[in-house]
């Protein structure tokens, strides 16, 4: 008895069924996906991504091997009209001999490598050409350049091709470095201090990301990583390293207002520092050179005059439960401030 609605024969069923879960493999293999960890950049994430892969190869054999003995057994051993039932099997040496050895012996080859990489990826690596100290803040990143007296936020700069030596820590709760296409995870701990090296081997822009749960804003806790050629991380060196008296802005208007209003009304020296300036704060990001970053408030909001203005003046709309205070300025004063940020390139 049918309702009227033609029936799709059973192997059409299965059919549609496949397919559709093909186009989905299909589709999830498809796209940009600027922070995955598959597409390795630097020597310590090609060692990851070896690994990872060896340990694929080794899954689908054991997926392949046992869901075909699954399929075997459902099919030549499944109940039939007439049928004697089974023959009870009370053990099998041989049979228990082989699926106690089998993983063992699988194991043997994913440990052995996993050792080895774990090994040459921890160890201190053999030359430190840029060393960078990183301090993990409830919700954005310090990056501090010992060897250059360099300070910053939020987004790395190291040469293509040069040794990069992180040493981590944080300065609240536990947070995680992880660039995934450059290294692995590294977590920062308070109290001690951990390490983390690569060396980058092709120039661009990579998105990092907090891979800890740290807080309210955890996943708005980003960061940028620029691989740049050796001249041009030496000529953004020498300009991190003028004061912000030598090349803001002078005479616009608009930057003035937001100078007094920075040093004045305003209150945010308190927290902030700008090399050159009385301003000396050590709470909040160095703003010495704030307006040649490309994000702000740790890379939620690109850094233009509207967001900035919107950052000063709302920071909990745009990252919940940050520290950054309320200073009481209308939204005509916060432009004013933002624009002069953005002049201190």
């Amino acid at each position: 008895m049918t309702d009227g609605r033609p029936r799709v024969p059973g192997h059409r069923r299965i059919l549609m069924f496949a397919a559709l879960a093909i186009a989905s493999v299909v589709a999830a293999c498809g796209g940009d996906f600027p922070q995955s960890s598959l597409r390795p950049l630097s020597d310590v994430a090609r060692e990851i991504d070896s690994l990872f892969r060896g340990i694929f190869w080794w899954a689908m054999a054991v997926l392949v091997v046992v869901e075909g003995a699954l399929i075997v057994a459902i099919i030549r051993f499944r109940e039939r009209p007439g049928a004697p039932k089974p023959r009870p099997v009370h053990g099998h040496t041989l049979l228990e001999i082989g699926w106690t050895l089998a993983p063992a012996i699988i194991l043997i080859f994913i440990g052995v490598p996993t050792m080895i990489t774990l090994w040459r990826i921890d160890r201190p690596p053999e030359r430190s050409e840029v060393r960078v100290e990183v301090v993990g803040h409830q919700w954005w990143w310090e990056f501090n350049y010992p060897d250059l007296g360099i300070t910053t936020a939020n987004e790395l700069h190291v040469p293509v091709g040069k040794t990069v030596d992180l040493r981590l820590r944080s300065a609240d709760v536990i947070h995680s470095f992880w660039f995934p296409r450059v290294a692995g995870k590294r977590d920062l701990v308070p109290g001690r201090v951990n390490q983390l090296w690569f060396t980058p081997d092709s120039v661009g822009v990579y998105p990092g990301q907090c891979a800890e749960f740290c807080g309210t804003s955890h996943a708005l806790m980003a960061m940028r990583l620029h691989v740049e050629a050796e001249e041009d991380f030496e000529r953004w060196a020498e300009q991190q390293l003028r004061e912000a008296v030598e090349i803001e802005e002078a005479g616009d208007p608009l930057v003035s207002v937001g100078r007094d209003l920075f040093f004045g009304a305003g209150g945010c020296i308190s927290c902030h520092q700008i090399r050159g300036t009385v301003a000396a704060g050590v709470l909040g990001p160095d703003l010495t050179h704030v307006g040649g970053r490309e994000t702000i408030a740790a890379g939620v909001l690109e850094n233009t005059l509207d967001n900035l203005a919107f950052w000063i003046n709302e920071p909990h709309e745009v990252k919940p439960g940050n520290l950054m205070l309320d200073m009481g300025l209308t939204d005509e004063q916060a432009r004013h401030v933002a624009a002069y940020l953005l002049s201190l390139e």
